[in-house]
């Protein structure tokens, strides 16, 4: 087989792989990466298709010491306060449900969270505002006025930022609870007030031997995903 003809197969493998390898890490170890790493990562993650072009994410990326301030201000700033997020939370109903509840459940065995034992179910929802122990977090944010799709296009880019690290291997993971307060972020970052807040990644070399890394969700099979039109 030529070299030209085996391209898209090896091209294919790489993707699978990646594809398969990566996992939402919810124990980093605290090694900051080298800042040539991070931009590696943005500058392959900045070839996300969009909408028109658009390119309606934008990332704030936080060095290893300006996470520890972020860090420690936002487990303060949560205590006590109401969820207020830019974006409505999805109502989460049936077969969405169903799959929700399996990931909560799979890490509350994986971590000893007991049923019922509320204390500690809420220090491991915590662990979110902690950002998992990453030594790096980002908070992605898009222009109000560009909307559903806005949003959209950064959903996209995230899951390429993710893909793009654990090519270098990088573990990260999106952290939606980072924008259940987007008027800290907007303090602590000085954001325009037309940002909106979409979600936070947190990314860094993770602790392989951490009980919260052991399970792997399932993924649902081609024929509940997928309706094929043949006429």
């Amino acid at each position: 087989m030529s070299g030209t003809a085996a391209e898209p197969g090896q091209r294919h493998a790489v993707l699978a792989s990646l594809l398969e390898e990566r996992y939402s890490c919810r124990a980093f170890r605290p090694d900051p990466l080298p800042r040539e790493t991070t931009e590696t990562i943005l500058q392959m993650a900045q070839r996300t298709a969009s909408w028109c072009n658009s390119q309606a994410w934008h990332l704030s990326v936080a060095s290893a010491p300006a996470t520890e301030r972020l860090r420690a201000a936002m487990l303060q700033y949560v205590q006590g306060r109401e969820p207020a997020p830019d974006l409505a939370w999805p109502e989460y109903q049936g077969v969405y449900q169903e799959r929700r509840r399996e990931c909560g459940l799979q890490l509350y065995r994986a971590t000893g969270v007991a049923r019922g034992d509320a204390a500690a179910a809420q220090r491991q929802r915590l662990e979110n505002f902690r950002f998992f122990g990453a030594p790096h977090v980002a908070l992605v944010t898009t222009d109000a006025s560009l909307g559903v799709y806005g949003v959209l296009d950064c959903g996209a880019y995230v899951s390429n930022f993710m893909l793009a690290a654990r090519s270098l291997g990088v573990a990260a993971i999106a952290l939606a609870a980072l924008a259940a307060y987007p008027q800290f972020w907007r303090e602590q970052l000085k954001l325009a007030a037309q940002r909106q807040v979409v979600c936070g990644i947190a990314f860094g070399f993770e602790d392989a031997a951490h009980p919260a890394n052991s399970f792997r969700t399932s993924r649902a099979a081609l024929d509940q995903a997928v309706t094929w039109i043949d006429t």
